[in-house]
């Protein structure tokens, strides 16, 4: 499994969105709770520099001497 986000800006992004989204998910009323699964799933792919989508369509932000 090699990393394909590699990327900065996509990194924080999707950490900070993913931190969002589970932040809201546990504090918002019942309806808030399914925005937990996609804010656990951007954190993840932003910690382990992996993103199944990306894998799927072969898009990569790592730089290319890093691949």
């Amino acid at each position: 499994m090699r990393d394909n986000v590699g990327s900065t800006i996509d990194i924080a992004v999707r950490a900070a969105a993913g931190a969002l989204l589970l932040g809201l998910g546990f504090v918002l009323p019942d309806n808030g709770r399914w925005l937990i699964l996609p804010g656990g799933v951007l954190l993840a792919t932003a910690l382990a520099h992996w993103c199944p989508l990306y894998a799927l369509f072969g898009v990569s932000t790592c730089k290319a001497d890093a691949r």
